[in-house]
């Protein structure tokens, strides 16, 4: 028998083997599912009832790659997620032949064009801003895009890294999220957010209640540039934190002060504050220990509650207020959460940031607590809508998540992340290469900056802290369009 042969009869047994296997196979799978009581499907239709599963799984990719059209996904479509990845890449952000965006939707922002825009030479860099004037150690910025809060733990070591040396040559700070102090967040050198869940990981004692012992130690970090009380947040409105089993390694539960391997869950609210004086207290005795100016984040559901805050802030003095205000959207965030929460609880930021801004200013508070804006503010549009409405300051993790590889691959509540970002898996870690996604993270947001910057000038202002509510129209129901500051007029009497 010739070479040939032989080989065409090897093929000829593996093929009729696999083959055979592959009928045995399924047939035992076709006793099982005929057998079974759980799954109508694969009991009526044994073997290619599977399938279905299989289709469900791989469906999200075929429509993101496939049938979607590039403004049609959720939560964010093809085309801003282009306009990140060639931000990060410091690629050309110029598109031909017009606008894919439908104008026409109620809720689209316009920006209102000056007939006679700013020149080049009138332009003049972006002003700063401080925070904390009544403590010990104010903080001052001139950045306006910062990166927000994302944990270790719920994202991995690299992605940390890479977050803390793109902020520090972005000159922006980096929010910790509520998983403690991570080496990791220090060792990029940027400015530091320090953010205090309802579990207070980093800073807790045994019985999960403020440790002073700890939060002192904490402040010996100079990095560590503000607190920020986490009162709720827009993936989980009044529920606390949530980390899988699978991603509390040991390192993790060190940093958190946790039990290694067990889902890390924390409270809905924190032990301390229950009502607007026990609020202020906290803030109070944060910011006296630590010396850094000290905030809170929630997401806003109804706005009396704030009133009580103001009211309260009146009597014992301005020194007590809060020293910022982040607001975060109720259309979800980075974080796992329970559907019904991401779906149904919290007003989005669209509507709740206007309106906190306005209570501010009625209750003459708004030049003494800064107003910090967080939730799908990825591109330049959501951010400088943002500053007209008067916000100081807008934080995003998606978006710098994208400027990291992000391909939204709905991913994140699990250990498989194909891109790195938010798994403990050392073999799709190695994806992500820190030197080069700290480069994309800095030039993500000087690119913002820069292009919200672009659209100041052309609104006829010198830089996007001018910007106001008169130079941005707002999309009706009926078509047309509205200014801001016709749908949100300064409150009478306001300072």
């Amino acid at each position: 028998m010739s070479l040939v042969s032989q080989i065409l009869a090897l093929f000829a047994y593996a093929f009729v083997t696999i083959v055979g296997l592959g009928a045995i196979a399924a047939a035992v799978i076709y006793v099982i599912d005929k057998t079974q009581t759980k799954h109508a499907i694969r009991r009526n239709y044994p073997v290619i009832g599977r399938f279905r599963y299989l289709f469900e799984q791989i469906g999200e990719f075929f429509r993101q790659y496939f049938f979607a059209m590039d403004r049609e996904e959720m939560p964010f479509n093809r085309a801003e997620r282009a306009w990140v990845y060639r931000a990060a890449k410091g690629e050309e952000n110029t598109v031909p032949f017009g606008s894919t965006r439908d104008l026409r939707p109620a809720g689209t922002a316009i920006f209102v064009n000056c007939p006679y825009p700013i020149l080049d030479e009138e332009t003049r860099p972006t002003s700063a801003v401080t925070l904390g004037p009544y403590c010990r150690l104010p903080y001052t910025t001139s950045r306006f895009f910062h990166v927000s809060a994302m944990s270790y733990g719920a994202i991995s070591k690299p992605a940390v890294l890479a977050l803390a040396q793109g902020a520090r040559t972005a000159g922006c700070w980096l929010n910790t999220g509520e998983g403690g102090l991570a080496p990791y967040h220090l060792a990029g050198g940027a400015d530091i957010v320090f953010q205090m869940g309802t579990a207070k990981y980093g800073v807790r004692d045994h019985d999960g209640r403020l440790s002073e012992l700890r939060l002192r130690e904490l402040a010996n970090y100079e990095q560590v540039r503000m607190i920020e009380v986490k009162l709720s947040q827009g993936a989980k409105p009044g529920k606390g934190g949530i980390l899988p089993a699978a991603k509390v390694t040991d390192e993790v539960a060190r940093i958190r002060g946790i039990v290694q391997g067990r889902d890390s869950i924390s409270p809905n609210r924190h032990l301390e504050i229950h009502d607007a004086g026990s609020l202020l207290d906290f803030i109070a005795r944060v910011r006296d220990i630590s010396g850094r100016p000290t905030g809170f984040k929630t997401v806003f559901g109804s706005y009396d509650w704030l009133a009580e805050v103001c009211e309260e802030v009146h009597r014992r003095g301005i020194e007590s207020a809060p020293d910022f205000i982040t607001i975060d959207s109720g259309d979800g965030g980075t974080g796992a959460a329970p559907m019904t929460l991401l779906d149904n609880v919290g007003l989005p930021v669209r509507e709740s940031l206007p309106h906190v801004v306005d209570l501010l200013r009625e209750h003459g508070l708004r030049e003494r607590i800064k107003v910090i804006a967080s939730g799908k503010m990825i591109n330049p549009a959501g951010v400088a809508w943002a500053l007209c409405v008067g916000a100081d300051f807008i934080n995003s993790a998606r978006g710098f998540m994208f400027a990291l590889g992000c391909i939204q691959a709905m991913k994140c509540n699990k250990n498989t992340c194909p891109t790195g970002i938010t798994t403990h898996d050392r073999n799709l870690q190695r994806g992500l290469v820190v030197a080069d996604k700290a480069e994309r993270v800095a030039r993500y947001q000087e690119g913002m900056e820069k292009e919200v910057a672009v659209i100041a000038h052309s609104c006829g202002v010198a830089e996007p802290r001018l910007l106001r509510r008169q130079h941005c129209r707002i999309v009706q129901t009926g078509g047309h369009t509205a200014l801001l500051s016709d749908i949100y007029p300064d409150p009478v009497g306001s300072a």
